[in-house]
């Protein structure tokens, strides 16, 4: 394998670790994994369009991607001391803010998108 390869290999196998790291450590990516699967159970069930299907996606990925940065985040903020710090405290409340609002628009994505069938089934 060349020298380029090897290394796009080897960066996707680091990102791959992160990932399930993450999955087996955060009890948040956790959830939100879950969600995740119910979101694509119920718009499979419920049969929605590709241009649904691209915005329920694209809430997942933000909301995976926010919390994987939160987590690095925290991980970074905590290896560079475990004394209590304001600045420390605010890098982390702003991560886990953007989650937060990842987590909001996911919700709206899917109130939007999975709301209307769902309601057309159930009543």
């Amino acid at each position: 394998m060349s020298g380029w390869r090897a290394r796009e290999v080897r960066s996707f196998r680091n990102a791959w670790a992160g990932l399930t790291e993450a999955l087996r450590t955060e009890r948040h990516m956790r959830f939100h994994s879950v969600a995740a699967l119910v979101v694509v159970a119920l718009a499979l069930w419920l049969n929605v369009d590709r241009r649904d299907w691209l915005w329920l996606l694209l809430a997942i990925a933000a909301v995976w991607s926010a919390e994987l940065v939160n987590t690095a985040i925290e991980r970074t903020v905590d290896r560079i001391s475990t004394d209590v710090h304001p600045l420390a405290k605010t890098a982390k409340d702003s991560a886990a803010a953007a989650v937060l609002v990842m987590a909001i628009f996911a919700a709206a994505v899917g109130a939007i998108v999975l709301g209307p069938p769902l309601w057309r089934v159930l009543f």
